[in-house]
């Protein structure tokens, strides 16, 4: 329970009030008038006073309400003074009408206007009406008794026409106002308002000294004027209501939603009730005086007429509330009646089929939608135990589901069973079955019955195709690393082993012929590998061109060896691809998992036997040996060394010269990068170039050796040819015209000078791309040099389409130049094309005098190699250029 604390003032005014009232009770008749007079001025001027701060700290119709309050408290105040004042100090009378008329009637007026101002919920055009009504009928019903008692003895005297008789006259009217105000006020307030206390106090002052009022204006008509202590009292009392109200503070009461007008019967009964009161009074003083006035009789009859007009607003408002819920019957009606229907047809036409059970599986209610699913009409399955319909495999299955949910009230059990198609197909159904046998409105086990064969298919075919390479149809990477790690669970058990493969010179036919061709490539090579593996084996593709096989076996290491000697003699054979025929290789390597901790080190074990048997040339396997470990990190360290070697000045050139077979003479050299490692010592390209290649350092180191060679041209002073190596990791960017012709420009060496060579895997690489590119080199004047020509694919289309402008024998022919007549036939049908197609051909790799001999004789225009000299640092090259060659050797 909350206790309120009275607000500061309320004690003295409940005191004083008491105390008042003892005083005119039992005081004289002069010092009880004088007391009187001024005590209800000062009660007055407090309540106004009050009202006011009231007002102040609100907002609003609110602030409106209290100021009027606050005003007509003043007025009154102002009045009842100002006639204080003219008997009590001065001892005359005071004449009427005057000031103190003014300040009383003032008060009415603003007190009235104060009580229409407080705020009220929104109301619709029929709740005003009757509202006014009910207003006329508390005033018609107080005019009445007004008149009997107050305004009829006034008309009687006959001093209504004088202002006197007219202030006279206004002072019960006001009274009248003054308490139909406050009791229609009363009935339209709200509960939850947060002024309701307050301005309840406000009415009930209002009521008090409207009352008070027409008791002083009767006791005066009647027996002149004395000093009443009744309406004294009321007055006094009046405004220290009006005090209380003002200093009482608002209340947060908790917001309730707007009241319907039949839920006030205040409101509704409290005109009725001064109706009532008011036409009983009049029955006794009619019986008493036996007789009534013109007014009286009117009187009566405007308020029969008020109430006659109030209930037939009533009636009509109960026709209109009853139209409207008539109207809301039929539109709930109709919506229930939708949703029936709504429901119904969802249920019809659900993915689901929905039915109700018997305990004993015997089926009361189906869907339609049972007929759309599984072909079945659902008035065929009406009366029949599902348990008998289901079959042989499902009814088991759905009996005990029916026994495990019956167990327990609302349990929900779902199965997944194979249901009989009616057109004979079997599919798998997912059934939900809840119990619902406690329920009066179900009485049953509610299955809810769907179709999820597709769902099972597309799932199965999901799995496969996540355990499934989708081109070979080979294992996937996912489904060898469970088998994998499967088979290194099992201990004891058979040996495990992986062999790992990797094709080569796959990316050259990709790039030449398409993905297309390589994807047929690829089919044929999996088709291969399946055929040399043993049953039971698991074969995966990897990605890309690497493969993998799982042997499990006693003797693992030498069974995988067995399949991998297969694999290389199966690959080895020509693949036919679009009408071509296509030779690749495989490198693989084995690895053990008794050398391995984990799986992941196995693969990576077998991982690095497969890159060193690429290292070693590809065509062949290799197993596993710890020390390719240590390689591994000895190539990391040398990688993490060439990011550094730029910086620290640790790359030099040497350049190995061009010779015209003609006239001996040095007609150029070629650029040749070497690696000065300050531990390692001198580091073969063979070494550091792969690792370039792999980390991408080949474009700075690329750009480095161009401008390097380019200056040392320049230094030569003489009108010799600069040959560098372009990669094909250059070729990849877009810029590599622009950093060809940047260098030119920083160096100053004429583009003629420049020869750029490029293995044939740089043509056949993004084709269109590196044509664009080399044109745009081309357009510099620089000239392009095809280096090894012969050793790739399709060498001829090539030479046609690029603007090449020398053709670079490779030194596996010219090795073989002196021995098999084909051979020597081999590199002058090249040096032969080269003439007719308008372009120098150099041969590379000379060793022997009969080789250079053989090249002489066939035309060829230059030679590179040992026989004339070993790539040399930049003086000794200086020196080869001034003396020349032909004091060594002998040129036709």
């Amino acid at each position: 329970m909350t206790l309120v604390r009275p607000q500061p003032g309320t004690t003295f005014a409940v005191v004083g009030a008491l105390a008042f009232a003892g005083c005119l009770i039992f005081g004289s008749a002069d010092f009880s008038g004088d007391l009187a007079n001024y005590a209800s001025t000062a009660v007055a001027l407090l309540a106004g006073v009050a009202c006011l701060a009231r007002a102040a700290r609100l907002a609003g119709r609110l602030r409106l309400a209290w100021g009027a309050f606050g005003l007509g408290s003043l007025s009154y105040a102002v009045g009842e003074g100002t006639r204080t004042w003219t008997e009590s100090i001065r001892g005359q009378e005071v004449p009427g009408p005057g000031l103190p008329d003014v300040g009383h009637l003032g008060m009415v007026l603003l007190i009235a206007v104060g009580l229409l101002f407080v705020p009220v919920p929104r109301q619709t055009i029929v709740n005003r009406v009757r509202n006014v009504i009910d207003a006329l009928m508390i005033a018609t019903s107080l005019l009445l008794i007004s008149w009997i008692f107050v305004i009829s003895p006034l008309f009687a005297q006959g001093s209504v026409a004088s202002p006197a008789g007219s202030v006279a006259l206004a002072y019960p009217v006001g009274d009248i106002i003054l308490v139909t105000a406050a009791l229609s006020m009363l009935a339209l307030l709200r509960r939850g308002h947060p002024d309701t206390a307050s301005l309840t106090l406000i009415a009930a002052a209002m009521l008090v000294i409207g009352v008070s009022g027409t008791i002083f204006a009767y006791a005066e008509l009647s027996v002149g004027f004395i000093a009443s202590e009744v309406p004294d009292i009321g007055w006094y009392l009046g405004f220290t209501l009006v005090f209380l109200g003002a200093r009482r503070g608002a209340q947060q009461t908790e917001a309730h939603p707007a009241e319907p007008a039949g839920s006030r019967p205040f409101a509704i009964l409290m005109p009725y009730a001064v109706v009532l009161s008011v036409l009983v009074f009049s029955i006794v003083w009619f019986a008493v005086h036996g007789h009534g006035d013109a007014f009286y009789s009117w009187c009566r009859s405007a308020l029969i007429l008020i109430i006659v007009a109030r209930q037939l607003l009533t009636l009509l408002e109960n026709r209109q509330l009853t139209a409207t819920l008539e109207s809301r019957v039929t539109t709930r009606t109709a919506e229930l009646l939708a949703s029936e229907q709504r429901s119904r047809a969802l249920v019809s036409q659900s993915s689901d089929s929905v039915a109700v059970l018997e305990g004993d599986s015997t089926i009361r209610f189906q869907s339609d939608s049972v007929e759309r699913i599984f072909g079945w009409p659902a008035q065929t399955l009406l009366g029949s135990r599902l348990i008998d319909i289901a079959g042989p495999q499902a009814g088991p299955v759905i009996a005990a589901a029916l026994e495990e949910a019956g167990a327990e009230p609302y349990a929900v059990i779902t199965v997944e069973v194979p249901l009989a198609h009616r057109d004979g197909r079997v599919r798998v159904a997912e059934m939900t079955i809840t119990n619902l046998l406690g329920d009066p409105s179900v009485g049953g086990f509610v299955l809810n019955t769907r179709d999820v064969h597709d769902a099972h298919e597309l799932q199965n075919q999901l799995v496969h195709e996540a355990y499934h390479d989708a081109l070979t149809q080979l294992a996937s990477r996912a489904l060898f690393a469970e088998h994998l790690d499967e088979a290194m669970r099992v201990r004891p058990g058979p040996e495990v082993a992986v062999l790992f493969l990797d094709l080569d010179g796959f990316k050259e036919v990709n790039d030449s012929l398409g993905h297309a061709a390589g994807d047929h490539l690829l089919v044929q090579v999996a088709g291969r590998i399946r055929e040399s593996a043993r049953d039971g084996d698991t074969v995966a593709r990897f990605g890309g061109d690497e493969f993998a096989v799982l042997v499990r076996s006693v003797v693992a290491r030498a069974d995988t060896e067995a399949v991998a000697r297969r694999i290389v003699a199966a690959i080895g054979r020509p693949f036919i691809v679009m009408g071509r025929e296509l030779h690749v290789s495989a490198s693989i390597g084995i690895a053990v998992a008794s050398e391995a901790a984990d799986l992941q080190q196995l693969l990576r074990n077998a991982d690095l036997a497969m890159y060193q048997a690429k290292t070693a040339g590809g065509g062949g396997w290799a197993g596993y040996h710890p020390r390719m470990h240590d390689l591994l990190v000895d190539r990391l360290a040398l990688e993490a060394d060439l990011r550094l070697a730029l910086d620290r000045d640790e790359m030099v050139l040497h350049y190995q010269p061009t010779v015209d077979l003609r006239t001996g003479e040095v007609v150029g050299f070629e650029a040749l990068v070497r690696w000065q490692h300050p531990v390692r010592g001198l580091v073969s390209p063979l070494d550091f170039i792969p690792a370039a290649e792999a980390t991408g350092m080949i474009v700075q180191l690329g750009r480095w050796v161009l401008t390097q060679a380019c200056r040392q041209a320049v230094a030569w002073a003489r009108p010799v040819r600069m040959a560098v190596n372009v990669s094909v990791r250059q070729f990849d960017r877009d810029d590599l015209a622009e950093t060809v012709a940047a260098v030119l420009a920083e160096t100053g060496l004429p583009a003629r000078r420049l020869c750029l060579e490029m293995t044939e895997s740089v043509l056949m690489t993004d084709t269109e791309e590196n044509l664009a590119q080399l044109r745009r080199i081309k357009a510099l004047g620089v000239t392009l040099a095809m280096d090894d020509f012969g050793t790739g694919y399709s060498s001829l289309a090539y030479l046609r389409r690029y603007p090449m402008d020398i053709l670079k024998i490779d030194r596996s022919f010219v090795q073989r130049l002196g021995g098999d007549s084909r051979d020597t036939a081999l590199v002058r049908t090249i040096v032969d094309l080269g003439r007719s197609l308008g372009m120098e051909t150099v041969a590379e790799g000379i060793e022997l005098p009969q080789q250079l001999a053989a090249l002489q004789t066939m035309g060829c225009d230059f030679a590179q190699g040992f026989l004339l000299s070993r790539p040399v640092p930049a003086t000794e090259a200086t020196h080869l250029l001034n003396a020349g060659l032909s004091s060594r050797l002998v040129f036709a």
